[in-house]
């Protein structure tokens, strides 16, 4: 516990590899085609070729200045796995000497053919993603796998002192739901005085295995609680006052990232805790007050963004340390939340703009500008870091002044935009005109968007960016695969088709590659949950459209069949949530340019005869402000933006938006707002919760609570399909109600996918005969 914290450090690091090692590596496990000795191989090298790494860009490998924070699969299963929170659909999954192992631990992220997994949601307001703790008042705690104590001992063998992370008992806790067979109104954090003892042994067993720190993850304290501010206060105090008491521990960092800590700073800060983390980018400096508060606490200041990859302003950075090495007797420098939100490093994307290059910091980047940051902490010479901060500023100097960073006549045309631009003519006119256009069952069935991208679709459009294909050859090979996918549509007795969107690499970036004020990069992976992995595209610029983007995959789609087909397009909000955004104008800005180049392929897709257009918006609860405070203004600009996007349709276009992995009943009005004249929303996962919300909300348009959890491989019966379309009838008029799966299918298989498709199709029209 006399150990110094180092001066610099990292909150953590992506973990799915430079090349995504670790998502090849646990598929093929999944697969059947590795052994677990050949997982824990890959893993291992993994996780010592990152240690070597950070130490060598400065971190140093003696002084727990490295995190030890991977994961197979998610930082919350591991504490779940850690502690043997298991639902007691699960309780089997123990072995003899109670434990749980790898195949268990799997099981609990997807399910089995009989057990649906545990739920998924977002991880505060990024775009990674979490599964969901169930916990109830029986439910047994027990130090049930010990991967992270094994981390520990395995950096040590190689000479490695590393920082060993987990989720702090109170946001596991707040992060967690009520058990199936919870009494109503119980609360998972009433669990806490029951949790801290088995934490307390945690600490143990990790200085008996030579931690010298522990890194506790607290980042719920920054966000707004349903519990009431003073009993989670008293719980902090308690909980964090138990556990610097412990005799036997390493020293204690805490965590907290993605805000501010507001009135919960001081109080963490005097519990004898060793260290604690302040998230300065988007938290801010808190008061001065609250800093003394720390006494001799170590500061860890977040001054390095960890969310965005901008190449940090380190003038501004360095008065932010001056300042507080002013208030606060220990401070050291970190980034502002963990690094598995950006790229490795922008040295693996050599076809980036030269220029555009020199604007961005991807982890190793990160890392180094964090080293260079804490020459200000650790005394150094004052001429070692003046040459990089002059560096840095002339940097954000001649981006600003870069041509398109700003282009007039994008925003003369935001600047004229009035009321009306932001309003369709009322919903029950709307309502009508869709009714005679398209004359659809009660019931309607549809699917979300992608259909799954086969090795063979995935080759061609490889071969195509090589060259290897001409256009002319790869709009043949598209349209065939739209052709099945059409085809299997109408043979599964579908009532609105889609086109399956074989063209399209990832929904955002599709769209990135033929925006203007937009880059995309080849090796820029950041997972999003599990072995799955996205590329967010770069917004670098103003944006606008030069030319139509989806209109002939859609028209080709309709001109095979006399069922509507929807022309699909990704909404502006999600566009900003899932790209890395300019942070040099208010994103309310940047999102009204993405929606008037969405409002102008609108227009097209309606010119080519296209009757159902879906503007998709799941993140739209993902950049919701943790604080109460900010939201409004949030889902202010963000409801006008897609409303901008989706305005100018005629009334007979009937307009449907997709939401998943949220929870809804804090955004219901929002949702409401946006006027869609459709919402599919995700909903078996968590086993059609949505419906109360929306039954409390009285919503009144159409609406598609999902009923086949696209993010497991099992295939829902057609008579639990059922049963989640019945229970939805009992909450929402039948007449309101589509029947669709959760989200789109492109990373599942067609032999999967098409059972389960069939069953949903059948269990639609089951019901809808009962009606």
């Amino acid at each position: 516990m006399s150990t110094a914290f180092p001066a610099a450090t990292i909150i953590g690091y992506p973990r799915i590899g430079p090349h995504r090692e670790l998502k090849r590596a646990v598929e093929s496990y999944w697969a059947g085609e590795s052994t677990a000795a050949q997982l824990e191989d890959t893993t291992r090298r993994l996780r010592l070729n990152s240690y070597g790494h950070l130490a060598a860009l400065g971190l140093g490998e003696s002084t727990s200045a490295i995190p030890a924070s991977f994961s197979l699969y998610d930082q919350v299963l591991d504490t779940a796995a850690t502690f043997g929170v298991v639902p007691d659909r699960f309780r089997d999954l123990y072995d003899d000497d109670g434990r749980l192992g790898l195949d268990a631990y799997f099981t609990l992220a997807r399910g089995d053919a009989g057990r649906q997994p545990l739920e998924m949601t977002k991880w505060f307001d990024t775009n990674y993603h979490y599964l969901v703790p169930e916990i109830g008042p029986g439910t047994r705690f027990t130090l049930a796998n010990n991967w992270i104590l094994r981390n520990v001992e395995e950096a040590a063998e190689q000479g490695f002192t590393v920082r060993p992370t987990i989720i702090g008992p109170v946001t596991f806790l707040l992060l967690s739901k009520a058990a199936d067979e919870a009494p109503a109104g119980f609360d998972p954090f009433s669990r806490l005085d029951d949790l801290l003892p088995l934490y307390v042994q945690f600490l143990e067993q990790l200085a008996e295995a030579g931690a010298q720190w522990v890194q506790l993850e607290e980042p719920a304290l920054v966000a707004d609680q349903a519990v009431p501010t003073a009993e989670l206060a008293d719980a902090v105090e308690r909980a964090y006052r138990l556990l610097a008491a412990a005799k036997e521990r390493p020293a204690v960092l805490v965590t907290t990232q993605y805000g501010s800590l507001g009135g919960l700073l001081p109080i963490l800060g005097s519990t004898g805790i060793d260290a604690l983390h302040l998230d300065l980018v988007k938290g801010g400096l808190p008061p001065a007050a609250d800093l003394a508060a720390l006494g001799d606490t170590t500061l860890i200041a977040g001054v390095v963004d960890g969310h965005n990859i901008w190449k940090a302003d380190l003038a501004r950075a360095a008065t932010t340390l001056s300042t507080l090495t002013a208030s606060v007797s220990r401070v050291s420098v970190a980034t502002s939340t963990s690094l598995q939100h950006v790229p490795h490093s922008v040295e693996d994307e050599p076809q980036l703009n030269r220029e555009l290059r020199t604007w961005l910091a991807f982890a190793d980047q990160k890392v180094e500008e964090v080293v260079t940051l804490s020459r200000l902490v650790d005394h150094s010479p004052a001429g070692t870091i003046d040459a990089a901060i002059a560096e840095a500023s002339a940097v954000l100097a001649a981006r600003a002044a870069t041509e398109g960073v700003i282009r007039s006549e994008v925003r003369a045309r935001v600047g004229s935009l009035t009321p009306s631009d932001f309003t369709r003519v009322p919903y029950p006119e709307r309502s009508a005109a869709q009714e005679t256009a398209l004359q659809l069952p009660v019931l309607p069935t549809t699917t979300i968007g992608s259909f799954p991208q086969t090795a063979e679709v995935r080759s061609a459009r490889a071969r195509f960016l090589r060259g290897d294909l001409t256009a002319e050859q790869y709009t043949s090979l598209m349209q065939e695969e739209i052709s099945r996918v059409v085809a299997l549509q109408e043979d599964l007795g579908f009532d609105v088709l889609v086109h399956g969107e074989p063209e399209r690499n990832d929904m955002v970036q599709y769209f990135a590659e033929n925006l203007d004020g937009f880059d995309v990069t080849v090796n820029g992976w950041v997972q999003s949950y599990g072995s799955r992995c996205t590329r967010p595209s770069i917004l670098w610029g103003d944006v606008s459209r030069p030319d139509a983007i989806t209109v002939r995959w859609a028209e080709y789609a309709q001109s095979l069949t006399e069922k509507p087909v929807k022309g699909m397009l990704t909404g502006p909000v999600t566009i900003l949530a899932w790209s890395f955004v300019r942070d040099d104008q208010p994103l309310g800005e940047t999102a009204n340019q993405v929606a008037l180049a969405l409002r102008d392929e609108v227009s097209d897709l309606e010119r080519a005869g296209i009757r159902v257009i879906q503007v998709d918006e799941p993140a739209l609860r993902e950049l919701l402000p943790l604080r109460k405070s900010l939201q409004p203004d949030y889902l202010t600009w963000s409801v006008a933006s897609f409303r901008l996007a989706t305005a100018g349709a005629t009334p007979a276009t009937q307009i449907h938006t997709h939401l998943c992995y949220s929870e809804f009943g804090a955004i219901i009005d929002a949702i409401d707002g946006l006027d869609a004249d459709v919402t599919s929303i995700e909903a078996a996962r968590s086993r059609m919760e949505v419906v109360h919300d929306l039954q409390g909300q009285q919503f009144a348009r159409g609406v598609g609570p999902g009923v086949y959890d696209i993010h497991s491989p099992r295939i829902p019966g057609e008579d639990e399909v059922v049963e989640l379309v019945e229970k939805a009838v009992r909450h929402v008029p039948a007449r309101q109600l589509w029947v669709n799966p959760d989200c789109g299918l492109k990373t599942r298989g067609y032999t999967e996918t098409t059972e389960s498709l069939r069953n949903l199709v059948n269990a639609a029209i089951r019901v809808r005969a009962q009606l």
